[in-house]
């Protein structure tokens, strides 16, 4: 199949040529304010010099290049704005690294050494981070490291500014929202492969940089390759106006759950008059729900979060900082800019709501919405991240549910089954294409993706098809605001004609290695193949010596069950294993036999018993296919 990609139509040109871009050139004083250093040749190396980011790919988007017609004009201003990238000043006290990682690194500096807020994506961009901020500003040691929330990106990056080591010594304090870990588990391992499937198609890590392929994620140009890793927090900040000095340094905190992340929170730091707002306001309408999956967030209350913040520290602070983008200095502007945000995702929860409760459906609902003109006048009310067809949604979803209403979407027919009979029923897969590309010579993407999906799905071997479906997914990604929206469009383009990734199987064992012994059976859970374990029952006894702690595993009812604190007395076998032996087994590092042959692994009983759970295990595969049956 062709991989080649098509230049942008008539159509896309004259509907970019018309869109509107905001107009505030303090973003581009504002983002560059403070610059201090670059990365010298502007790449991270890994330990093993590979290369897992480069800034050089995307100098397409230098300062001085407009808009091609194959990017949302207003979608390439904030490219452009994401690209800048390096150490910068925010005020006396506070430093950033920007633009090596899809998200901001901070540093504050301590009576001993450096406060880290949200440690990036990866050990190797953190580790750059530190060694600029070691170089250009000062050499310390990191006393203390904050998570402002449950994602990757800002934690996932710990071990390349500090170790479990460090931790386990005292010498450095991880501190966290309450029920932090739990939300990292619930929301990156045990929906981790269909998540990281997804978010293929969200960040698109696979489309080449350039005009036609990538240009921006939405929070920041692109993402590190390589695997996140994770320490425990020590400290969890369990209340609103907790206050606590570290390392010097006074930090009043703010919880916020339920917002951008499950588990999040907002803090000030009174003393530098410097608020965080971690990744609750940014400079874009975010998700509220993400193309990728995760849990609804509770847009009223981000609303509700946003105004206390304002209400708390809005009145002193001088300047406000983020996750993700650049900061706001002054107390005018910074008030400015909580208020826009916080009217933003109360206005689409409230109207929402409204149609809703007019009995509009969820696709109805996100025709019928389009930003006011308050919202599109600012870079960050509009849509590069999130946007409003599915963040209306997202809010339907959240008190409605999925299901629109109707019975006839109750149970509907899968894909393949309901492609066959519409393809059928049209007269055909090729009186679907003919007719398909008459639609596409109208402008009409939407509609081709529509009914080639019947075909495709009806007949993945349809060519013809599937080139035009991708040349109308291209099409849409390049009228796209939304870098999620493009990505997600380039992607399914890319997998139409070169077929889905080929992923190797892999668990993250950098976060397993953080996990409870309980979240570790949680996700071996998921992975049973309860159709291979029909009439089995039996429960099996585990001591993990390293953690003190004993547990029962077993399968009752096709279900693997866990309960801790005790043995059965009726268990096929007992197994004394350290947890982090465990993590080995279960990311394929090693296997019981070897462990067991080692002396790490210490079985009295039925040994079959393990088997009859680990050998009944479904291997998850990293690269299924969306835009295909």
């Amino acid at each position: 199949m062709s991989a080649d990609r098509k230049p942008a139509t008539a159509h896309t040109v004259e509907r970019n040529s018309a869109a509107t871009v905001p107009q505030d050139q303090g973003d581009f004083e504002r983002v560059a304010r403070g610059f201090i250093a670059d990365i010298p040749d502007r790449q991270v190396r890994d330990e093993a010099g590979r290369v897992v980011m480069d800034a050089n790919r995307y100098d397409f988007l230098d300062g001085s290049n407009p808009a091609p017609p194959s990017v949302h004009p207003s979608l390439w201003r904030h490219a452009q704005l994401n690209h800048h990238r390096g150490l910068f000043e925010v005020v006396p006290g506070i430093w950033q690294v920007r633009g090596y990682d899809i998200s901001n690194i901070t540093f504050i500096r301590g009576t001993r050494g450096w406060l880290v807020i949200d440690p990036l994506t990866t050990a190797p961009t953190a580790r750059a981070a530190l060694e600029l901020v070691s170089e250009h500003i000062e050499d310390l040691p990191v006393t203390a490291v904050i998570y402002t929330h449950s994602h990757t990106d800002h934690f996932g990056g710990v071990l390349g500014v500090t170790s479990q080591e460090a931790v386990d010594r005292g010498e450095c304090t991880v501190i966290a929202p309450e029920h932090f870990l739990h939300e990292v588990v619930g929301e990156n391992v045990i929906a981790g492969f269909a998540m990281g499937r997804r978010a293929l198609y969200q960040f698109g890590p696979l489309l080449p940089a350039g005009p036609q392929g990538h240009v921006d994620c939405g929070l920041g140009n692109s993402i590190p390759l390589g695997g996140p890793g994770l320490i425990p927090p020590t400290v969890d900040i369990i209340r609103t106006g907790e206050e606590m000095t570290v390392d010097g340094v006074r930090i009043v905190f703010q919880l916020t759950p339920e917002t951008e992340a499950p588990a999040e929170m907002n803090f000030y730091f009174p003393d530098l008059r410097a608020l965080c707002m971690a990744e609750n306001c940014n400079h874009t309408m975010h998700n509220l729900v993400p193309i990728r999956g995760a849990l609804v967030r509770n847009s009223l209350n981000w609303s509700k979060y946003i105004n206390q913040a304002r209400n708390m520290f809005g009145g002193d602070a001088e300047v406000l900082f983020t996750s993700h983008h650049w900061p706001r200095w002054g107390n005018e502007d910074l008030n400015g800019f909580l208020r826009n945000q916080r009217d933003l995702y109360k206005w689409m929860h409230d109207q929402t709501m409204r149609l809703a409760n007019q009995g509009l459906t969820p696709t109805e609902i996100s025709a019928a919405l389009s930003l006011p003109e308050e919202f599109l006048a600012n870079d960050h009310t509009r849509g590069y991240y999130g946007d409003l067809i599915h963040n209306s949604k997202a809010v339907y979803q959240r008190y409605l549910s999925y299901y629109d209403g109707n019975p006839t979407n109750l149970h509907r027919y899968t894909p393949t089954e309901a492609g066959q009979r519409y393809v059928a029923d049209m007269g055909g897969a090729d009186r679907v294409v003919e007719t398909a590309r008459t639609y596409f010579d109208r402008g009409d993407y939407r509609w081709v993706c529509e009914m080639l999906q019947h075909v495709v799905f009806s007949d993945p071997t349809n060519t013809a098809a599937r080139e035009l479906q991708a040349d109308a997914f291209e099409q849409l990604g390049y009228q796209a605001e939304s870098s999620t929206f493009r990505n997600a469009y380039l992607m399914g383009a890319q997998e139409l004609r070169q077929g889905p990734p080929q992923l190797p199987f892999g668990q993250r064992r950098g976060m397993l290695i953080a996990m409870t012994v309980e979240q570790i059976f949680d996700t071996i859970s998921v992975r049973l193949k309860s159709e291979d374990v029909g009439g089995i029952s039996l429960a099996t006894n585990w001591t993990f010596p390293d953690v003190g702690e004993k547990w029962t595993l077993g399968i009752s009812n096709r279900t693997l069950y866990h309960s801790p604190g005790l043995h059965d007395d009726g268990a096929a076998v007992s197994v004394t294993v350290n947890r982090s032996t465990l993590v080995d087994v279960i990311t394929q590092e090693t296997t019981f036999v070897k462990e067991i042959e080692a002396g790490t692994i210490t079985i009295q009983g039925d040994a079959s018993a393990l088997l009859v759970i680990f050998g009944n295990l479904d291997v998850f595969v990293q690269g299924f296919a969306i835009v295909e049956p």
